[in-house]
């Protein structure tokens, strides 16, 4: 049974997303003018346009809520919150700059550290994936679920196109899998998700707002999230900045735990 708070999360969740693809209609992937932060991240008017309107969709009670999000000044009242919002308006920026179909909009719901609902929107594609913990998912309003590939052998995995080119992949020339470069990690969750690919892995840290949707989607269709440590993942620290993830359907977690195990990259200091 679906709680009330689930479905009012859900519901929001829901009417946000038709919010930014609203707004993502006002402007021309590749043709938009791009500012830069530091560490040469991009990020464009639509960023700021898209933040605005989620957080005024889905924060409506500040008091009990807390609020994380890429393009927001982060307020540490969020670590007393149990149910934290943990938002990137626009994951793939650069692929949005560039025009390349590959970005997202990207929600999370965390409660008590855990991500339990999600919703992601590719706007170019018409991509739409929902769900909890207690729903499962849905792919463009159809129930989904995570690949159910047995082994490694012909499996379909998404790789980071700028740990590709950085030669990060390399390693993998002579592995049993397909690899498939991809910008958005958001969007690389959501397609595992939906059983749309079969694993997707990080090499790098990333962010809680990159992952917090995406893990709550492949954990709700049956699938397994761990960082490269092989630990749960857990969100609404005080540093958003998480290791390297690993996401794939159940039966591929012991085996891309093994394959990995060399990879393994510091952890992100507190």
């Amino acid at each position: 049974m679906i709680s009330n708070s689930n479905s009012e999360t859900l519901q929001r969740i829901e009417a946000a997303l038709e919010s930014a693809r609203k707004i993502f209609a006002r402007f021309t992937p590749g043709a938009i003018a791009a500012e830069y932060k530091v560490g040469h991240d991009p990020v464009t008017e639509a960023d700021r346009v898209l933040d605005a309107a989620l957080r005024k969709e889905l924060l409506r009670n500040s008091e009990d809520e807390g609020w994380l999000s890429e393009e927001t000044v982060d307020d540490f009242s969020r670590l007393g919150k149990r149910r934290v919002w943990v938002v990137d308006p626009l994951d793939g920026t650069r692929e949005f700059v560039s025009g390349i179909p590959e970005f997202c909009v990207s929600i999370g719901m965390v409660e008590d550290g855990q991500p339990v609902a999600g919703g992601i929107c590719n706007p170019a594609t018409g991509e739409i994936f929902i769900g909890s913990i207690e729903t499962g998912i849905t792919y463009n309003g159809k129930e989904a679920v995570a690949s159910q590939r047995a082994t490694l052998e012909g499996a379909l995995v998404l790789a980071s196109r700028s740990e590709v080119k950085r030669g990060e992949w390399e390693a993998f020339g002579s592995a049993p899998f397909k690899v498939k470069p991809m910008g958005s990690v958001a969007y690389k969750l959501a397609l595992v998700s939906a059983g749309l690919a079969d694993a997707t892995f990080t090499l790098t840290p990333k962010n809680e707002w990159d992952v917090a949707a995406g893990a709550a989607l492949v954990v709700s269709a049956g699938g397994c999230v761990q960082t490269l440590e092989n630990a749960p993942l857990r969100c609404n620290n005080k540093n958003p900045l998480l290791s390297g993830l690993i996401a794939s359907g159940p039966s591929l977690r012991d085996a891309l735990t093994s394959l990995l195990k060399g990879h393994l990259q510091p952890a992100p200091q507190p």
